[in-house]
């Protein structure tokens, strides 16, 4: 029987809780995902912290980037809102994480976020995603750390590229996923990543694709969707009349 994909919670569960917050991640937690998805960025004095944009405007309403922020201005401007890497992996203990790197860190910005996450004693339940560069420099910074190269073509990444960064998943733009996709990733030898569907309807196709892991906006929904698409039915052979 084929394994039921991995339920990735896209920032916590921003449809209810402001994403990339501790209470997000909890909540995504409590409704069913099996794994969570948050953003990391580097304080200007090295703090590893949750956050997409590279400012605090869309989200704090404050226009400062938060490289050129030191952690206790950050937590000063957000009301202790953005939370430290370090406190987003004790909230998730026991869970998976993938860490997206945005922002295109170099090897010395990826070490201090490994770094992190080491001293948390979660290295065996982090992964990584993020484009090609970053992705670089997560292979440089760790032969051994997980990764989910971030792809937002139908062309296949370059055989030269697969070599160098040595992915396990390839992480697709959901619109762009089809059985024949699946079916090519998985003849390559990864394991296949969409982001993000937020309907029933592109979940169903996903999963009807043969997928791996979904990582969506709305957990809730995609778990029960999943639940619903396992559940045996009339039409199936072996269910019950």
């Amino acid at each position: 029987m084929t394994p039921a994909p991995v339920a990735v919670a896209h920032r916590g569960d921003p449809y209810r809780i402001r994403e990339n917050t501790v209470a997000s991640l909890r909540s995504a937690l409590r409704g069913g995902a099996d794994a969570v998805e948050i953003d990391v960025r580097l304080t200007r004095d090295g703090v590893p912290v949750l956050l997409h944009d590279a400012t605090l405007k869309r989200l704090w309403e404050h226009e400062r980037p938060v490289n050129a922020l030191s952690f206790e201005e950050v937590r000063g401007l957000t009301d202790g809102g953005v939370p430290a890497l370090a406190e987003a992996l004790a909230a998730t203990d026991g869970h998976r994480v993938m860490i997206d790197l945005p922002g295109s860190p170099g090897v010395r910005a990826v070490r201090r976020i490994m770094g992190v996450v080491e001293e948390a004693g979660a290295a065996e339940r982090v992964y990584y995603c993020a484009d090609a560069d970053a992705m670089l420099a997560v292979r440089v910074a760790d032969p051994g750390a997980e990764i989910a190269l971030t792809w937002t073509t139908l062309a296949p990444p370059r055989p030269v590229l697969l070599e160098a960064i040595r992915p396990r998943w390839l992480n697709y733009r959901f619109s762009l996923v089809d059985r024949p996709l699946a079916e090519r990733v998985h003849r390559d030898g990864f394991l296949l990543s969409v982001w993000t569907p937020d309907t029933r309807r592109s979940m169903r196709r996903l999963l009807e694709a043969g997928v791996d892991s979904i990582t969506t906006n709305r957990v809730d929904v995609l778990c029960a969707t999943r639940a619903s698409a396992a559940a045996p039915s009339p039409d199936r052979p072996g269910s019950r009349a």
